[in-house]
C-alpha cells in the first residue's frame, strides 16, 4: 500500500489507469508442474487483475508441494495407506487406483481384506 492513500483512493487510481481487480473466492489452488509435481495452496487469497487487456493472478496462502506418480497418484497418499494398513507399496497403489484416489476408502478396503 502507498502511505497516505486510503483504499477508495487507490481503487479510483487503479480504475483511472484501466486496472481492474477482483477477489476470487477459492478454497484451494493447485498448480501442476511439468515435472509431475503439484504445488498446493491451501486457504488462498486470490486476486484477478486485468490491466491493459492482460489478465494476471495474485495468490497467497499456505503452500506445500506434492510428488505425483506417472499414474497420477500422490506418493504421500501411498505412504499414508501403507502406514495405516501395514501393506506393501504395490497394494496401497492398487487400492488407490481402484478407489480413484479416495484414501479413506482405500484404507478401509485394504483393512477389510487382510490377505496381502
Amino acid at each position: 500500500m502507498i502511505p497516505g492513500i486510503d483504499i477508495k483512493q487507490m481503487q479510483r487510481l487503479m480504475n483511472q489507469m484501466g486496472i481492474k481487480q477482483e477477489e476470487v473466492n477459492a478454497i484451494k489452488v493447485i498448480i501442476e508442474k511439468d515435472d509431475g509435481n503439484r504445488i498446493i495452496i491451501e486457504d488462498p487469497s486470490v486476486q484477478r487483475i486485468v490491466m491493459q487487456g492482460q489478465e494476471s493472478w495474485q495468490i497467497t496462502g499456505k503452500v506445500r508441494e506434492e510428488q505425483i506418480t506417472k499414474e497420477g497418484i500422490n506418493e504421500e497418499d501411498i505412504s499414508i495407506i501403507m502406514e495405516k494398513t501395514g501393506r506393501s507399496r504395490e497394494d496401497a497403489k492398487k487400492a488407490l487406483e481402484e478407489t480413484q484416489g479416495d484414501i479413506a476408502e482405500a484404507i478401509i478396503n485394504l483393512s477389510n481384506n487382510e490377505n496381502p
